[in-house]
């Protein structure tokens, strides 16, 4: 299992920032490799990636979300098994910190040397510089998603 772990402070308040990592479907924006995240339901998310040239779809269930502090989540199905969470922290009135941890399961050779030599890691810190960027420009969210998803069990 490979894990990757990076914050990055975006100079926005956290209900922005917060808003805008819910729009699931902006994913594309920011993050390489993402091709379409379809939203099915409040807790379940369809993703389509291109990464490497290896084309991959899966299901991915919102296993925990609460406004303003995380978003958790994990595949259901599908070849790319992974997991990962989102937590806001509120640095000041106008900067959030913005933590991305994920775990997923590298699948062939190309994942496997990818994780094993850092491409992961640094994708992973692209895409968060991305986030920053994106959302900093805009000035706004482009949707809010204010639900709470308790965890279960």
């Amino acid at each position: 299992m490979a894990n990757v772990e990076k914050s990055i402070d975006v100079d926005v308040p956290i209900r922005q920032a917060y808003d805008q990592w819910t729009q699931f479907e902006s994913f594309p924006q920011f993050m390489n490799g993402v091709e379409r995240i379809t939203q099915l339901d409040d807790r379940h998310t369809h993703w389509v990636t291109k990464i490497g040239g290896v084309e991959r779809e899966f299901d991915a269930e919102i296993t925990e979300q609460h406004p303003d502090e995380r978003v958790a989540w994990k595949s259901t199905d599908g070849e790319a098994k992974h997991a990962g969470v989102v937590t806001f922290h509120k640095i000041s009135d106008n900067t959030t910190r913005v933590m991305v941890q994920l775990d997923w399961e590298p699948q062939g050779v190309v994942e496997k040397v990818g994780a094993a030599v850092g491409v992961d890691d640094r994708q992973i810190s692209a895409d968060v510089k991305r986030f920053k960027e994106f959302i900093e420009s805009r000035g706004t969210e482009t949707g809010a998603w204010r639900g709470d998803v308790p965890r279960e069990g």
